[in-house]
């Protein structure tokens, strides 16, 4: 059932795990088929080196379980909130990945120092609020996915293809399995870059507009005009 829509979510997830994004069963990563309602995600707690194709879990956009004989990630309430809010996603992907993470628990945007950031977000890579304790205690993975949605409001998610949710971790996303895991990469690279670079020069400010506009608008533009047609 879906067979190609579970191989794109179990390839992004052995992606993932190669990346070096994550640690022990840490991370997770969802694929979705728009015309179907259907999104294929990593089943919760499975080690990567025993995780195979067909132990992906099909779950509709309500997070009901269509087709698996595991439990879906625990963090599935997450990424159908994300694939409700943000049409033009096919591909989640959380990770706990370090520099990523450090600047989450510090609870800092990382701010857009160089064109290597400027290439993949139009600015600094966005935080979220704290979660409240209501929202902590009710619905957690759901005010999850709903704290990032109120934090993108008036923001297009295709422009900042990932987000900081403050105290816990990164998030991203994709037009695929395999975007979405390179742009979970891109944000602890920028963030790994931007911890060092404020060890040298705490006094450090974001780049220059004209520079952002240049890198980021001729790899996703209009006229853009960056790799091959």
């Amino acid at each position: 059932m879906f067979e190609d829509l579970k191989r794109e979510s179990y390839e992004a997830n052995m992606q993932l795990a190669r990346s070096g994004l994550i640690a022990l069963t840490f991370g997770n990563v969802s694929v979705i088929d728009r015309d179907a309602g259907l999104l294929a995600i990593k089943p919760s707690g499975v080690d990567y080196e025993k995780l195979r194709v067909e132990d992906m879990v099909l779950v509709d956009l309500e997070g009901r379980t269509v087709d698996g004989a595991l439990k879906p990630s625990s963090d599935t309430p997450t990424h159908v909130r994300l694939y409700q809010a943000f049409e033009g996603i096919r591909g989640v992907v959380h990770s706990h990945s370090r520099y990523a993470t450090a600047f989450a628990q510090a609870g800092r945007p990382i701010e857009c120092y160089g064109t290597t950031h400027a290439d993949y977000f139009y600015g600094a890579a966005p935080l979220t609020r704290k979660m409240t304790r209501d929202e902590i205690a009710s619905r957690y993975e759901l005010e999850t996915g709903n704290v990032i949605v109120e934090r993108f409001e008036g923001v297009n998610p295709l422009d900042f293809p990932g987000v900081l949710v403050q105290c816990h971790g990164p998030f991203a996303w994709g037009p695929s399995g395999a975007k979405a895991v390179e742009n979970a990469l891109a944000l602890e690279l920028i963030a790994e870059m931007a911890h060092q670079s404020l060890s040298l020069n705490p006094a450090l400010t974001p780049l220059d507009q004209a520079l952002l506009d240049k890198h980021f608008l001729r790899k996703h533009g209009a006229n853009a005009y960056y790799g091959q047609s």
